[in-house]
């Protein structure tokens, strides 16, 4: 049977995670801020998007990062859901995430819908993401919706 002690840390953990997460969306709203987003992963973190990309490492994050505002003009990460397991000094998240967007070069508008299954790792007191997994569930024109085009292929835009 866990302490009190124990019990409040695991709801400090979880907090300090779902804060951490909330970061990384609010830093991707940011024209995708590729320095506050790579420090927020370890130093060999993964960024694992699928057919959205991949990035292995703090440098390759940021470098994919500040590459995705040529692609993206505009987007809005809203994360929701969390299941977040604790285990010592690691853990594992869960979420969905709804995110309307715009793509250049032709201002095309989407919706995206993808879940985050994310592996964190706390280092000297503090979480970082060890691996982000999003999984896209949907990418689908504005105009026509998911129920309709589930998926548009990027290049076609």
């Amino acid at each position: 049977m866990p302490t009190l002690e124990e019990k409040v840390q695991r709801l400090i953990d979880i907090e300090d995670i779902k804060i951490l997460k909330h970061r990384y969306a609010k830093y991707c709203d940011d024209n995708y801020n590729p320095l506050k987003i790579s420090e927020l992963f370890v130093k060999d973190g993964i960024w694992d998007g699928g057919s959205l990309g991949y990035a292995a490492g703090r440098e390759s994050i940021k470098k994919m990062f500040m590459d995705t505002p040529n692609l993206v003009a505009y987007a809005l990460h809203s994360v929701s859901n969390p299941i977040i397991e604790i285990d010592g000094d690691e853990a594992t998240g869960y979420w969905y995430l709804w995110q309307p967007m715009v793509i250049k070069p032709n201002d095309q508008a989407l919706w995206l819908i993808a879940d985050y299954e994310d592996t964190f790792i706390r280092v000297n007191g503090e979480w970082k993401f060890k691996k982000l997994i999003c999984t896209p569930q949907a990418l689908s024109p504005y105009e026509e919706g998911f129920g309709k085009v589930r998926f548009i292929e990027l290049s076609k835009i």
